[in-house]
This record gives C-alpha cells, structure tokens and sequence, in this order.
C-alpha cells in the first residue's frame, strides 16, 4: 500500500495553525483512499531535526568506510531522514511563513536530506515523487501585491524540491491569514475565510486526485 511522508512545521496547534489545518485535511482525505496504507508523520516543532554539524556533512561526502565515530553517528540520523524521503509514495509538508521565508525547523530537516549524490545530483532518488507543500501566510505575497518581493518560500522551495530533488511540486497557499488577529487587517477577514476554505477544498481534492494517479 502507499506511503505518505507527513511533515509538519508550524510551532502552533491544529486549531490556531492554517498550515497543519489545511495538511489535516489532504492527510484525512489520503488515509480515507488508503485505509491499510502507512503514514510517516514527522512534527518538526516537537521534535526538531538537528541542525547540520561538521561531522554530518563532510560524512555525505565520503566513503563510509572512513567516517569517523562522530561522523558515522551524525551520518545515521540523516539517513534515516533521507531513507524516509526515498521510501515515500507521497510527501506533504506544512510550511507556514515565518518573517518571509520557513521555519528553522524545517530548513534543519531540508539540510539532512539534501545530499549530493543520492537525493539531489544527477540522478536523484526521489525524483518524481508527488510533494504537496501548504505554503500559509499572514499576509498576501501574490503577483502584483505590494509585498510580492518578499515571497521567500515558494521560490525557495521551488528551487529545492523541483530544481534540486527533481520530485513533482504543488502548492496549496492559504494566505491572510493573520487578519483575525490584526485589528488593522479587520477588512481582509472575507478574504481570509475565503481562502481559507479553497484551501482546505483544495487539500482534499489534491489528495484524492494523487490517490486516484498513483492507483492508475
């Protein structure tokens, strides 16, 4: 049966995070197609992936047969992010944005997995995989929104699982976000709950559209 890989990244609860409301809602549809399916589910806000050191990156740059302690201990941890990556049918990941660009977290989780040569390079290994990012917002950062410059995520992430990974991208943007909460924002609220509710559409019509595409 199919695996998703599930991440999430946002440092708030279900009911007070669009990005873990929305991914909810794709994971809900998915486990409803895929009932003995397997879920790998990662909260990088409860359990952070460590931060790249010295030893685990030049360990993915050499033979592991002259790694040293240190760095056959570092090397372990990510490969079993990587190994994850690469076992997955699908991955979803929750990417709020966080003073324009994502979490920590989440860029921690990035840097263990991104490895020349195996998952990233000429032949990546998980080239092709489905990964569906909820990419939410406070603001708006769309084309021709005053603060478009500043879309950091998107384009990041582009480059990455796209450009870098070679995997199939998609994004699903709830955005505006924090106009519940900023008296300033008070007229956005429509906007908000609007996209909002495409959003969580959006999420479980992507997730039963993948379902149906990998079961061809």
């Amino acid at each position: 049966m199919a695996t998703l890989l599930h991440i999430d990244s946002s440092v708030f609860p279900t009911s007070a995070s669009a990005s873990r409301a929305v991914a909810e809602a794709f994971r809900s549809t998915w486990e409803e197609q895929h009932p003995n399916g397997t879920v790998i589910y990662r909260d990088l806000s409860a359990v952070p992936a460590p931060h790249l050191t010295a030893d685990a990156h030049t360990a993915g740059l050499s033979d592991p047969s002259e790694h040293t302690p240190e760095q056959a201990a570092a090397f372990a941890e990510r490969v079993t992010f990587i190994e994850e990556l690469e076992q997955a049918d699908a991955v979803l990941i929750g990417a709020p944005m966080y003073n324009y660009t994502i979490p920590s977290t989440l860029k921690a989780w990035l840097d263990n997995v991104i490895l020349i040569g195996r998952t990233a390079g000429a032949t990546p290994t998980a080239k092709g995989t489905p990964v569906t990012v909820i990419a939410s917002r406070g603001g708006s950062y769309e084309p021709g929104t005053p603060r478009e410059p500043y879309e950091y995520v998107r384009n990041y992430l582009t480059a990455i699982f796209a450009d870098a990974l070679g995997m199939d991208l998609e994004f699903i943007v709830p955005e505006l976000t924090m106009a519940p909460h900023n008296p300033a924002m008070s007229e956005l609220v429509p906007l908000y709950q609007a996209s909002r509710e495409k959003a969580l559409a959006d999420a479980s019509l992507k997730a039963k559209a993948l379902t149906d595409r990998l079961a061809a």
